[in-house]
C-alpha cells in the first residue's frame, strides 16, 4: 500500500499576485535622477560655460580688485564691502545665474529629442512623466551648488576685505551713526559735506555754487566776482541740513553685508536660478529645440523683464505683474538694490508696484504652468 504525505503550501504563495511593474509610475526613481545628472555633467562645454559665468566671472572681478588695492591702495579702494556685494549679487549673479540655469534647463528639455535618443528612452517602458520629472532634481543638483560656490566667494571677499570707513556720495563718513551724531559730524566736517554732497547755498542773488578745490576742501577764491563769502556758521548750518535730510539714505549704507542679508540674498538668487532652470526645461521640452529656447529665455530676462519692471504701461499693469522677473524682483531683500537699475529717488524706485503675496503667487504659477506644459509635451510627443 502506497501512502502519500500531505505537503503544506505557504499561504503567502497562494495570495501572491503578479509582480507589480513600477516602470509605469510617474514618480522618478533615484537611479533615473542619478542617470540624468551624469548625462548633464558629461556635457563638458555646457559645464565649463556654467562654471565660468557663475564662479569664474565674480572671482576674476574680485581678484583684480584685490590686486589693485594691494599694489595701489590710495588709488583703488578695498576689494570688498557692502557696495561691492550688492553690485555683484544684483548685477551679476542674479541676472547671469538665471541665464545659465535657463541654458541648462533648455538643454535638459530638448537634448534627447535633438540627439535622437528620445525613442530609446520611451521603449524602456518608463513613464514619460517620470523621465521628465527626473530632470528637475538633476538640474537643480548642478546649478544650485554652482551658484552657491560663486556666491560664497563673493560673501567671503566682501566680508573680509570690507573698507573701514563708509564712502557716501564720495565722502568718507563713519558708519552706523545716529541722526544727531551724523548732523554733528557734518557740522565739524562741513567742507567735506558741502563739496561731496549735491548741495547749493541760497543767497540774495540766487543759488551760489559751493567753491571746491577737491578732496573736500573749500576754495573761496573760486567764487564769482562780487559774490560775498558765506560765513562759517552758514556753511556749518548748510552741512548739518544736508546731513539731516540725507540720513534716511545714509543709514542704508554699511561697511560689510550682514549675515542676515547674505542669507536672504543667497536664497533670492537661488530662487531665480531655480526659476530659470524649471521654466527653461518646460520651454525646451515644449519647443523641442535648444537654441531657440535659450534665445527666448535671454530675451525674457534681459529685455522684457526690465521693460515691464520700469515702464508702467496704462491698462497693462496686471500683465506686467504677471511676468515672473517682475515678481521675483519684488521678493528681493529690502537692503538690495534693483537688479536692473533705474528707479526714482532714494528708497522710492519707479518700478511697477506689486505686493509680496501676489509676487509669490506669480512665481508659483510660472513654475506649475511650465512644468505642466513641458511634461504634457513629453507625454504626447511621438517617439
Amino acid at each position: 500500500m502506497t501512502t502519500t504525505s500531505e505537503m503544506t503550501v505557504p499561504a503567502s504563495s497562494l495570495q501572491a499576485g503578479p509582480v507589480r511593474d513600477h516602470r509605469g509610475s510617474w514618480v522618478p526613481t533615484s537611479a533615473m535622477i542619478a542617470t540624468r545628472f551624469m548625462e548633464l555633467t558629461r556635457r563638458r562645454g555646457t559645464m565649463i560655460a556654467l562654471a565660468a559665468v557663475t564662479i569664474g566671472l565674480p572671482s576674476v572681478f574680485l581678484i583684480v580688485r584685490l590686486l589693485a588695492h594691494a599694489f595701489d591702495p590710495k588709488a583703488y579702494g578695498p576689494a570688498g564691502g557692502y557696495s561691492v556685494f550688492t553690485g555683484l549679487v544684483a548685477g551679476v549673479l542674479y541676472v547671469f545665474g538665471f541665464i545659465v540655469a535657463a541654458t541648462l534647463g533648455c538643454t535638459a528639455g530638448a537634448a534627447d529629442l535633438q540627439e535622437g535618443v528620445f525613442r530609446h528612452l520611451v521603449v524602456t517602458g518608463r513613464s514619460r512623466l517620470a523621465i521628465y520629472f527626473a530632470r528637475i532634481p538633476a538640474g537643480l543638483g548642478i546649478i544650485v551648488p554652482m551658484v552657491a560656490i560663486g556666491y560664497g566667494i563673493v560673501c567671503l571677499v566682501c566680508s573680509l576685505a570690507a573698507p573701514t570707513v563708509l564712502n557716501y556720495d564720495g565722502a568718507n563718513v563713519p558708519a552706523g551713526l545716529s541722526r544727531p551724531a551724523l548732523v554733528a559730524w557734518a557740522g565739524d566736517h562741513y567742507g567735506t559735506v558741502l563739496c561731496d554732497f549735491p548741495l547749493q547755498i541760497k543767497g540774495p542773488q540766487g543759488a551760489i555754487p559751493i567753491p571746491c578745490s577737491g578732496n573736500g576742501r573749500l576754495d573761496f577764491g573760486q567764487l564769482p566776482p562780487g559774490v560775498q563769502r558765506p560765513s562759517i556758521a552758514k556753511l556749518r548750518a548748510a552741512a548739518e541740513l544736508a546731513a539731516n535730510q540725507d540720513y534716511a539714505d545714509y543709514q542704508k549704507g554699511f561697511l560689510a553685508p550682514s549675515i542676515g542679508l547674505m542669507v536672504r540674498a543667497g536664497l533670492w538668487i537661488e530662487l531665480e536660478a531655480a526659476i530659470g532652470l524649471i521654466v527653461g526645461l518646460g520651454l525646451g521640452s515644449l519647443i523641442g529645440q535648444r537654441t531657440i529656447s535659450v534665445v527666448l529665455m535671454i530675451v525674457l530676462e534681459v529685455i522684457l523683464t526690465p521693460l515691464f519692471l520700469h515702464a508702467q504701461i496704462p491698462h497693462m499693469i496686471d500683465l506686467q505683474r504677471s511676468v515672473v522677473g517682475v515678481a521675483t524682483e519684488h521678493l528681493r531683500p529690502s537692503a538690495m538694490p534693483i537688479a536692473f537699475g533705474g528707479g526714482g529717488g532714494p528708497g522710492q524706485p519707479s518700478i511697477v508696484p506689486e505686493t509680496r503675496t501676489v509676487a509669490a503667487v506669480v512665481v508659483a504659477a510660472w513654475l506649475a504652468v511650465w512644468t505642466a506644459l513641458g511634461s504634457w509635451r513629453m507625454a504626447t510627443r511621438d517617439a
